[in-house]
């Protein structure tokens, strides 16, 4: 199955990090992962929860999901619709969180230069490229089990789905 992200751009800084992408303060309150969506990226766009469609993608700059190492950050970007993240760099926790949870963090400084927000992006995961205006951006491949991962929509439900 290809694995294709469409979506328009949400572009943010550098230094996005995890208390303003999932709030501390709902840290211990919100469980449910679609009320978590209602708080993603709060504190730096408080709109972003009711503009936000599934497949969207954020660009963003250096040190992404740096901060505390919470999982919330992730899910609740999962949940509100993110297909992808593409930045300058990551924070190494938030990567393999996003990971985790099914969500693709492509490190793609070059298209970070040139994106706009509210450009209409696609991600091919399987051809590593990101396709904005009618120019292309290759990125390097995820290993194949990392694919994997993606493919089943995050660690546990791969896990179950290979060995349980």
């Amino acid at each position: 199955m290809k694995k294709i992200i469409r979506g328009k751009v949400f572009k943010y800084g550098d230094d996005v990090n995890t208390d303003v992408i999932f709030p501390g303060k709902y840290t211990y309150t919100v469980k449910d992962p679609k009320e978590m969506a209602k708080y993603a990226l709060e504190n730096l766009d408080p709109d972003f929860a009711q503009k936000v469609e599934r497949g969207d993608v954020i660009v963003a700059g250096k040190n992404f999901g740096c901060g505390s190492s919470r999982e919330q950050a992730a899910t609740c970007l999962v949940s509100a619709g993110v297909g992808a993240i593409v930045a300058i760099s990551f924070s190494r926790i938030f990567y393999r969180n996003t990971i985790n949870q099914g969500l693709p963090a492509i490190v793609l400084p070059e298209l970070v230069r040139v994106v706009q927000g509210g450009e209409k992006i696609e991600i091919d995961l399987d051809a590593h490229r990101i396709t904005l205006r009618d120019s292309n951006f290759d990125f390097p491949p995820f290993p194949q089990f990392v694919m994997g991962i993606l493919r089943d929509g995050g660690l546990l439900p791969h896990i179950r789905r290979r060995y349980v």
